[in-house]
């Protein structure tokens, strides 16, 4: 029985990057030989272990054989007698396919080290296409990966482009369509995973309300860059720029989902654009089950994104509308999540990246003299019931207006 450190932990070491988990590979073993020694069976399509001491995941080696579409269509053998290099095989990118044994000595059989000295995503061999998810990760590696200089091999880009002409990515499963998703919108740029997907034409078939985006003029007044779909990507690497949360990178990502259903005869206007980006932010939250959270900001980032600009223009009632519907003054409150995405949408306009944003202070101002008033204090002046609601909602008008 042997043990190798595998995957990314050998990756980002070569890169000189911080290692978040070791996993490994054992070669020669059986699971019931594991089990002997203390090793916990956690995996449930095929054994991963966890190690009585470190609690680190060591999986039996494994090759798998295609016998049906879709990522799942795998005839997976883990027998003691598969070989680390037939392990290695069977993974997505060249530099996740490198092994280190005991003494450190890196086991490379398909070239990983020299793709990371390249900065090249390369596939590590054709069986590449037999999983449509390979394509969500080859783009989100290039998220992950672009400020390090790493872009997509000709040859891999075109094979992914020839599994999507295959039908292959209609056979993901939403599941993992929203997995993938979630990771890549964490990544540093968030903004080349949907742009590659676009660049193999991956994007129609996954998030069809977002490649539909491209190709749709907006007023050049407000926006230089013209095309919709451009300003989106624009708008994501600002939202990146400014906060880790993916939840207000996706708010980000399909605030202006509304404008690739507006009618060429209206262009470059899109009137009543937000409502329905709500309601295609509903309809795709719902198609890749994405939770609660997520759908909750972009929604309300979709429907009040254009009134956030115009904050130093808004009646104090309007004010107080957006904030209550924000949930500012309850836990939860998801105000500044919604004014850096509002921020992110300001910014994200050719020739705009490095301008000041004075409405989310005015909103901040706002919250602060409305948080004044308090439902407590009006309930020990005797309020209560919906004359309670309706109290405080006057005098938190009148304070924001600077009237108390």
């Amino acid at each position: 029985m042997n043990c190798y450190l595998v995957g990314g932990a050998v990756r980002d070491q070569l890169l000189g990057l911080e290692i978040s988990e070791r996993d490994w590979v054992v070669v020669g073993a059986t699971a019931g030989q594991l089990e002997r020694q203390g090793y916990k069976e956690v995996g449930r399509s095929f054994p991963v272990f966890l190690h009585p001491e470190t609690r680190e995941e060591y999986a039996l080696a494994r090759r798998e054989t295609k016998i049906a579409p879709g990522y799942r269509g795998f005839e997976v053998d883990f027998g003691p007698e598969v070989t680390l290099e037939e392990d290695l095989a069977r993974r997505d990118l060249t530099i996740n396919a490198m092994a280190e044994d005991a003494e450190g000595h890196l086991i490379d059989p398909y070239g990983g080290q020299r793709d990371i000295e390249q900065r090249m995503l390369r596939h590590v061999s054709p069986a590449f296409r037999e999983d449509p998810v390979r394509i969500l990760r080859a783009a989100r590696f290039a998220a992950r990966f672009h400020g390090l200089g790493f872009g997509l091999a000709p040859e891999t880009l075109a094979l992914m482009r020839a599994m999507v002409a295959d039908g292959e990515v209609a056979a993901l499963v939403p599941e993992r369509v929203w997995q993938e998703t979630a990771r890549a919108l964490a990544e540093d740029a968030p903004q080349r995973f949907f742009e590659i997907l676009r660049e193999c034409s991956a994007l129609k078939v996954v998030f069809p309300e977002i490649d539909r985006l491209w190709g749709v003029p907006q007023p050049e007044r407000w926006h230089p860059e013209i095309d919709t779909g451009v300003h989106v990507m624009m708008v994501l690497e600002q939202a990146a720029r400014f906060s880790s949360k993916a939840e207000v990178r996706f708010a980000a990502l399909t605030h202006d989902l509304g404008k690739g259903v507006t009618p060429k005869k209206y262009w470059p206007r899109h009137s009543g654009h937000e409502a329905a980006s709500v309601r295609l932010v509903g309809e795709m939250c719902d198609r890749l089950g994405a939770p609660r959270r997520f759908r909750a900001l972009a929604e309300q980032v979709a429907r009040f994104h254009g009134v956030c600009h115009r904050a130093a223009e808004l009646r104090p009632e309007t004010l107080l509308k957006v904030l209550e519907a924000l949930g500012a003054f309850r836990e939860g409150s998801m105000l500044e999540d919604f004014l850096v995405a509002c921020e992110a949408d300001s910014r994200g306009r050719k020739g705009m990246t490095e301008h000041d944003y004075p409405a989310a202070e005015v909103f901040r101002e706002a919250f602060r003299r409305a948080s004044r008033v308090s439902g407590a204090d009006l309930a020990a002046e005797g309020y209560e019931g919906a004359r309670l609601g309706r109290e405080l909602r006057r005098r938190r008008i009148a304070a924001i207006a600077g009237k108390l």
